[in-house]
This record gives structure tokens, C-alpha cells and sequence, in this order.
């Protein structure tokens, strides 16, 4: 029980975790809005508005800062990190899910031609990175969401 209560009594973990999850409700909402689909997916997948890996590693840093302070190696490594997350979920991520699209369309054609060994297993999931927009949206969530933990709990 104290490891839960330890757990849970982690201002900088819960911080972050609120930062996720904020992030992944409001892109099912979003997708829900813009599609007319409720999609339940989008709770826990990656990819759409606003980026949760931003958001995530963004409240981690602010309530890094905070905690330790921004001249300690902890802050230094919390910034590394989401600095790394975020290059990667604009560049890298995002043109995994371009080339989601190009393969899936190309399955598209081979069904289209009568190939009927292709299944709908084969399809590639397409919501893997973000755009810049969608990163700095998760980034800016992240840092309200920290800013917010730090105005009603302090450290």
C-alpha cells in the first residue's frame, strides 16, 4: 500500500499522467467533432490533435523544473527527452504514417483488381505521427496542465 500511496503521491509522475490523458480525450472529442465518428481508439492511440507525447513529456519538464529546479540534471534530462519525443513525433512518426497512407492506398488498388488475398488485417495504421501544429497544440496543453498542477498543489 505505501508504494501505491507513493505512487500516486508523485506530484511530477501524476502531472504528466494528467497531461496524457487530457491530451487523449480531447483528440477523441476533436476526431468525434471533425469526423461525425466516435472512434474509441483514439483514447489510447498515437497521432491527431493534440499530440498526448507533447503534451506528456511537457508537463514532465515544467513539473520538473518546478520540483527541482531548471539548473538540476533532472530538468536538463527532462528537457532533452521531450525535445527528442516531440522531433520524432513531427518528423520520423509523421512520415511513417505518410507512407501508412501511400501502402494503403496501393492495397486499395490491388483490391480494386480483384486480389481478394489482401485482408483488412493488412491495412496500416495511418495515425502514427503529428503535424507541427498538432505537436506545439500537445506542447502548450502540457505546459497549462503543469502550470495549473504547480497553481493548485505546489511543490
Amino acid at each position: 500500500m505505501d508504494f501505491l500511496n507513493a505512487l500516486l503521491g508523485n506530484r511530477i509522475l501524476m502531472t504528466s499522467v494528467l497531461g496524457w490523458l487530457i491530451a487523449q480525450v480531447l483528440k477523441t472529442i476533436i476526431h468525434y467533432i471533425v469526423s461525425g465518428e466516435m472512434v474509441a481508439e483514439r483514447l489510447t492511440g498515437s497521432g491527431g490533435m493534440p499530440s498526448s507525447h507533447s503534451a506528456t513529456v511537457c508537463a514532465l519538464a515544467l513539473s520538473v523544473a518546478f520540483n527541482c529546479g531548471v539548473d538540476s540534471p533532472e530538468f536538463a534530462i527532462a528537457l532533452i527527452v521531450a525535445i527528442i519525443v516531440m522531433y520524432d513525433a513531427r518528423g520520423v512518426r509523421r512520415e511513417t504514417g505518410i507512407q501508412a497512407e501511400l501502402l494503403n492506398d496501393m492495397l486499395k488498388v490491388f483490391e480494386d483488381m480483384g486480389r481478394d488475398d489482401i485482408s483488412s488485417h493488412d491495412k496500416m495504421k495511418e495515425f502514427v505521427g503529428h503535424t507541427p501544429l498538432q505537436v506545439m497544440v500537445g506542447a502548450v496543453l502540457g505546459i497549462l496542465v503543469a502550470i495549473a498542477m504547480q497553481f493548485v498543489y505546489g511543490f
